[in-house]
């Protein structure tokens, strides 16, 4: 009796077992970054109900970020600022801006505005602004450069592996806490090999003396 298939079609289940297990490793890889904080949430960036540039006030301005983010080195959590802090300044500074009309419209009526929350974190994690503040991690560090940013949007992913970088190396994060809303000061202690081999070894020494350790285990996070 002939034979119905070639001779060549013998590896047809070798192919096949490859290609099954090729195309498993590619959904893995696919999931693995689309399915990431690094790709849907990085970018983020709602529509406030008011036009506010953080580039404006935060970078030509110079506004340090705890006048309006008042309570962020004694909260865990990274205040929005009340009407009232809008108004210190607005009160006499673009009175009949047509954008700023639901901070007038919230003086008056003594209603919040809806301000947008751009960062978020799971409900299983916790996160101190005050404990990180307070030691010397920059505002840059997670919220990137805040004064070049007219629309503010998430730049870092906030994951569980990203924040455990920084925690397993802290000498390469740390500054002194005086210059924590300095913006730029990351990229500028990377301008030579020679600053930022400096820069490492003052932070392992101030690790060292004031007894820094970043918490690696579960329970320092999640409760």
């Amino acid at each position: 009796m002939p034979q119905l298939f070639p001779r060549k079609a013998n590896a047809l289940p070798t192919l096949s077992l490859f290609g099954a297990f090729g195309g498993g490793v590619l959904v893995i890889a696919l999931a693995w970054y689309y399915l990431s904080p690094e790709f849907y949430e990085v970018g983020y960036m709602p529509e406030q109900p008011v036009p506010y540039s953080h580039a404006l006030h935060a970078g030509q301005l110079g506004m340090d970020c705890r006048y309006c983010h008042n309570h962020v080195e004694q909260s865990p959590h990274a205040n929005v600022p009340s009407t009232q802090t809008c108004m210190n300044c607005h009160g006499v500074v673009q009175t009949q801006s047509e954008k700023l009309l639901p901070v007038r419209e919230s003086w008056a009526t003594g209603v919040p505005v809806q301000w947008v929350k751009v960062h978020h974190l799971p409900d299983y994690a916790q996160f101190s602004h005050a404990a990180h503040v307070n030691v010397g991690v920059g505002c840059e560090s997670c919220h990137g450069r805040i004064d070049q940013m007219v629309v503010v949007y998430q730049a870092e992913p906030l994951s569980m592996g990203w924040c455990l970088e920084c925690h397993r190396a802290p000498e390469e994060h740390l500054r002194d806490p005086e210059l924590v809303t300095t913006m730029g000061y990351a990229e500028e202690v990377r301008e030579s090999d020679e600053r930022y081999a400096e820069y490492v070894q003052t932070n392992l020494a101030r690790i060292e003396r004031e007894g820094i350790k970043p918490p690696q285990n579960c329970s320092a996070c999640h409760y």
